[in-house]
């Protein structure tokens, strides 16, 4: 594993933690009432709006065949931020992400570092709808939900974002690149610190690389430590 060096507090500037973006504004549904003169403006929103909003959205075909929409589980002014792919069959019967045999082992691999999904923590997928058979998120469906994830950020304003998997690192990062090669770093999204680890539910089919994981899950206590460290120290 990869020590972690101090140099990259300094890079990520992280006074102010994020750029400021241009408001995303969405096209309404056109089933929605008065649709003709509304334009959702996604980044102003606040919690209530935005989970209306993804409640009632139709911007892409994953809307057709779910049960529910699942926005997100945890603590509103969590400090860590934890963001997986797409909700599953179990995920979109109960509205809340994580809850099947992946949810079980997210849960305990939050416990070996002294979190749970209540407290300090936030739990979100890239895509709020559940592909058809629990595939990928097609990159259309994932730019379809790109602003409300984005925009949950931007009201968490989270010290420390944990990417589970590609499909969540490839959209947070804006680029494509293996897993492999982006464990044990301290990456950026838009000034947030952002580590790469493996998805629950690949390591329940991958049992070998279940002790990379816990070495991440380390060097991510570690990387926040630092952080509350740099918050206490007089620059």
């Amino acid at each position: 594993m990869k020590p972690l060096s101090q140099d990259w507090l300094a890079e990520l500037n992280l006074s102010p933690l994020w750029r400021e973006r241009e408001p995303v504004a969405l096209a309404p549904s056109p089933a929605s009432e008065g649709a003709s003169a509304t334009v959702i403006e996604v980044a102003q929103m606040d919690w209530a709006q935005l989970k209306q909003t993804v409640a009632t959205c139709t911007l892409c075909p994953l809307h057709e065949k779910r049960t529910q929409a699942v926005f997100g589980v945890g603590d509103e002014q969590a400090d860590w931020l934890f963001v997986g792919e797409a909700p599953g069959a179990e995920e979109d019967m109960q509205g809340e992400p994580f809850v099947g045999q992946a949810g079980k082992l997210l849960d305990n691999m939050l416990a070996s570092i002294s979190l749970n999904r209540s407290e300090r923590v936030y739990i979100a997928n890239v895509v709020k709808c559940r592909p058809p058979g629990n595939r990928n998120p097609e990159p259309a469906e994932a730019a379809a939900c790109a602003p409300f994830l984005d925009r949950q950020i931007d009201l968490l304003a989270p010290k420390l974002i944990v990417a589970l998997g590609k499909v969540a690192a490839v959209r947070l990062l804006g680029r494509d690149a293996s897993i492999a090669s982006l464990r044990g770093q301290v990456l950026n999204y838009h000034g947030r610190p952002l580590i790469v680890t493996y998805h629950p539910a690949y390591l329940l089919r991958s049992l070998m690389d279940k002790a990379k994981a816990w070495e991440d899950l380390c060097f991510i206590k570690r990387t926040m430590q630092d952080l509350q460290s740099a918050e206490r120290t007089p620059i």
